[in-house]
């Protein structure tokens, strides 16, 4: 009997504690499922059955083997689910958290919609950590990094940051040309809603070791103001490249200081691990990879 028949015939075996019974369930003779494991037992070199007259148990090894052999097992049904889904078309309510920013993605969530849309998106917009699995999401986007070992995760896109202004602020306040400049400049500021912390410019240390204490003219806890804020001529704001991408592009926004900004952010889409994805799962992943950023101004 092939290898994975003789799994097969051991598991069963196991589990109805009688040849004669496993045989039942294979379509196999009693006679057949012993000869079967008996070559398992000769290739391992051990027991794996005490053996009476009218039940066989398990020995220590034959255990141990058992719990192995159902993870295989469950691997290759795992596998076959994997492969017939995938050839299934994605449906089904996916339900997804995004943060706050996450409006701005709207464009990329519409087009996917387009795109599929015999799955019906059930959208939650917080900036809050929620219980992914707790909560009953199938996928939640979020910046950073992953925290839960029960959640798998994949980078979606890569952003940097920009300090723009509108070219009728430069026109009246001057142009920056280094982070010192930005003390005589009025600064446009993103609060976390969850901690109420600023969110940090990422700039270049001072040469001096001076941390600057920017000017806090206006501070919201949503991007979408700021940028409109900065547009009419208010201020200037340090913001992710790919939330004012098209402003950039019409010209209504400029980016200015780009050699003294650093670092960049990462969004990921994180899903329960489990021993599949599924078809709606997997074409959301594909769809984000590929579109969210993929027409931002650099």
């Amino acid at each position: 009997m092939h290898h994975l028949g003789a799994l097969e015939a051991f598991i069963t075996a196991s589990e109805k504690r009688n040849f004669s019974e496993a045989g039942r369930v294979l379509g196999l003779s009693p006679s057949a499922v012993g000869k079967s494991i008996s070559r398992l037992e000769d290739r391992l070199g051990t027991r794996l059955f005490h053996r009476s007259t009218r039940r066989v148990t398990l020995t220590s090894e034959g255990a141990r083997y058992l719990e192995r052999c159902r993870r295989v097992i469950a691997e290759l049904e795992a596998a076959e689910l994997e492969i017939v889904q995938s050839q299934a078309a994605p449906t089904g309510t996916l339900r997804v958290s995004l943060p706050l920013v996450g409006m701005l993605m709207m464009p990329t969530i519409t087009a996917f919609n387009l795109r599929w849309p015999e799955i019906k998106l059930d959208l939650d917009f917080t900036d809050r950590q929620v219980e992914v699995i707790e909560e009953g999401f199938d996928v939640v986007v979020r910046g950073g990094h992953v925290q839960d070992s029960r959640l798998k995760s994949r980078i979606v896109g890569v952003y940097q940051f920009k300090i723009v202004g509108s070219p009728e602020y430069f026109a009246r306040a001057g142009v920056p040309q280094v982070p010192r400049d930005l003390l005589d400049h009025s600064c446009l500021h993103h609060r976390f809603p969850t901690s109420g912390k600023l969110e940090q410019w990422p700039l270049r240390p001072d040469p001096e070791g001076e941390e600057l204490a920017l000017p806090q003219s206006v501070i919201a806890s949503t991007i979408e103001p700021l940028i409109h804020f900065a547009e009419a001529g208010l201020g200037l704001a340090c913001l992710p490249d790919f939330t004012i991408s098209r402003h950039l592009k019409e010209r209504r926004l400029t980016s200015v200081m780009k050699e003294h900004l650093i670092g960049n952010g990462n969004f990921r889409v994180m899903w329960p691990t489990s021993r599949h994805m599924a078809p709606k799962v997997r074409v959301f992943l594909d769809f984000m990879a590929e579109h969210l950023f993929a027409a931002k101004s650099l």
